[in-house]
């Protein structure tokens, strides 16, 4: 059976010769493109073509357009590559609920592997971070976005001190994907005290440098948040 060739709209070769000058080092991270009518004028094309190849990378993430001003390579950061994906997940957890399942089993499986390494790697300093961490928390009870935020910067923390600095920018993603389901528990009964004190475990055994322990306490806390959520009906 003969196979079809496929007819490409002219935008996307256009957006395949401005990918090959970056992935060529020819533009490089934080630099700025040529003028829309330069590249009109270069590539012998419309604005429309121009236009369209920008505006789709700047949907990937590759490129800034900012108003009045010329194009950008973005420079690369593992923040970036999470936040471009942010929004579609949130829209996979709206559409297809029991993706959350998935989504704190994920979670439990990266936060457990990044406390043991936050334990055997941590110096004073990190745990004295840590524990500010949890002193913000606890001033912030009586705010629910305030301990939402406090509460997500201390597991970024411990993704920090962990080594990897994708880590953080993932614990960041992870909240702010499942950050509505997150208000429903963040209330129930005596949820915030025990927050705390298991934060505080947490701590406990990073500054010992106890691996195992530090795992063990995370898995309890995870655990614990999960049970809250099927309590709630999520």
């Amino acid at each position: 059976m003969a196979e079809q060739i496929q007819r490409r709209k002219l935008y996307q070769e256009v957006l395949d010769r401005l990918m090959a000058r970056i992935t060529s080092g020819e533009i490089a991270p934080g630099d700025q493109f040529p003028s829309e009518r330069e590249l009109m004028e270069f590539y012998g094309v419309g604005r429309v073509a121009v236009r369209e190849a920008l505006q789709e990378l700047a949907r990937s993430g590759i490129v800034e357009i900012s108003h009045g001003e010329r194009a950008r390579v973005m420079v690369p950061t593992a923040h970036l590559l999470i936040e471009q994906i942010a929004e579609g997940a949130r829209h996979l957890l709206r559409m297809q609920p029991e993706t959350l399942a998935h989504l704190k089993d994920a979670r439990l499986f990266l936060e457990v592997g990044m406390v043991r390494q936050a334990a055997e790697k941590a110096t004073p300093d990190d745990v004295q971070h840590l524990r500010e961490r949890l002193s913000a928390h606890q001033a912030s009870l009586s705010t629910l976005d305030q301990f939402l935020k406090r509460d997500m910067e201390f597991h970024r923390e411990i993704a920090r001190i962990s080594g990897n600095p994708i880590f953080p920018a993932i614990v960041e993603a992870l909240f702010g994907w499942a950050s509505e389901y997150y208000h429903t528990i963040v209330r129930a009964p005596g949820a915030e005290s025990l927050t705390l004190a298991e934060h505080q475990r947490i701590i406990d055994a990073i500054a010992q440098g106890n691996a195992e322990e530090a795992a063990q306490a995370m898995t309890d806390h995870l655990t614990r948040a999960s049970d809250l959520y099927r309590q709630a009906g999520l």
